[in-house]
């Protein structure tokens, strides 16, 4: 592993200071929601929209639960994404403080720039896992339990750059984990169909990440890091290929698990352009261009999403 005593400079700037927060919180709470990433919520979304998939899809074929119910579900899930993304964004930063502190776009976040110490940023993590909890325990103990066990997963993430060029494989478990959840919260057991829908998100996860990773291939690779990027490198787009081919073959297997209206399919299709469209103008050394692919995937997952209310609005129709 390179060592360094001087930040790599890389011209990037990871945490901006002129956005809501800085204008608009108070000084002393502004490191804190810097750590959650509440001024950057596309990784809410990420993490939130399995969720959504699963309630949706669960709830469409279920009798025994009604719109208002789905609705309050996917509401509590929309709560607690927002808490859980923002402890493992925490949790991450506490395991890889001593590499941020290495690298000028990072020297900027709160740990690394000395404005959360270690043992506040625990205590913070502590208060935060606890709202999460508060949000679990209101869902039947059948997703009480499916939701804790995804934990130790959330916790080995940040420490699997350092082992494997695989890190997107852990992340994928990790932020795909509420389509197992939102199914059972509605059904009280993890059928197949939502181990499908979890299969897709994973491979979803794999193709958006490593777009991702692109950024930071320079600097990972300095400091001794790894990822699917510098696994891949140029081959990049054929690999993102296949993992959205399979997200989309896997969704589709979910949607004929459950039953669904076959104008299901034919959204779930065209959702796929989108992912399509990714793969085919992505420029891997253009951290701009790498980015909005990225972020364009909030999109991706609503057109899912809407693929599924929509047929089953058409189906009761």
């Amino acid at each position: 592993m390179t060592q360094v005593n001087q930040p790599i400079q890389t011209g990037k700037n990871d945490m901006p200071q002129d956005g809501w927060i800085d204008r608009f919180v108070p000084a002393p709470a502004r490191p804190y929601l810097k750590l959650l990433r509440l001024d950057r919520p596309i990784g809410t979304w990420l993490l939130l929209l399995p969720c959504w998939w699963s309630t949706a899809m669960a709830g469409s074929i279920t009798a025994d639960i009604t719109a208002k119910q789905i609705v309050i579900m996917m509401a509590l899930f929309g709560v607690g994404a927002l808490i859980m993304r923002g402890a493992g964004c925490v949790i991450n930063d506490l395991a890889d403080r001593n590499f941020d502190g290495k690298v000028e776009r990072t020297t900027t976040r709160p740990l690394p720039s000395g404005q959360v110490k270690v043992w506040q940023a625990l205590l913070f993590l502590g208060v935060i896992l606890l709202l999460g909890l508060a949000i679990l325990v209101q869902f039947r103990i059948e997703a009480i339990i499916v939701g804790v066990c995804s934990l130790p997963i959330i916790i080995t993430y940040p420490f699997m750059k350092r082992v494997t060029y695989w890190p997107q494989a852990c992340l994928g478990l990790a932020f795909n984990w509420g389509a197992l959840v939102g199914w059972t919260a509605v059904t009280g057991t993890v059928e197949p169909a939502a181990i499908a829908m979890y299969a897709a998100g994973f491979f979803w996860t794999l193709g958006y990440d490593t777009i991702y990773a692109h950024q930071d291939k320079d600097d990972d690779e300095k400091i001794g890091l790894k990822s699917l990027a510098l696994r891949l490198g140029d081959a990049t787009p054929k690999w993102a290929k296949g993992f959205y081919t399979m997200t989309t073959l896997l969704l589709g297997v979910a949607g004929m698990l459950a039953d669904l209206h076959w104008s299901y399919f034919v959204l779930l299709g065209l959702a796929g352009i989108h992912l399509g469209w990714q793969v085919a103008t992505v420029k891997l050394d253009d951290a701009a261009n790498c980015l909005k692919r990225f972020k364009s995937n909030r999109d991706y997952g609503l057109l899912v999403l809407g693929a599924i209310v929509i047929s089953h609005l058409i189906a009761i129709a």
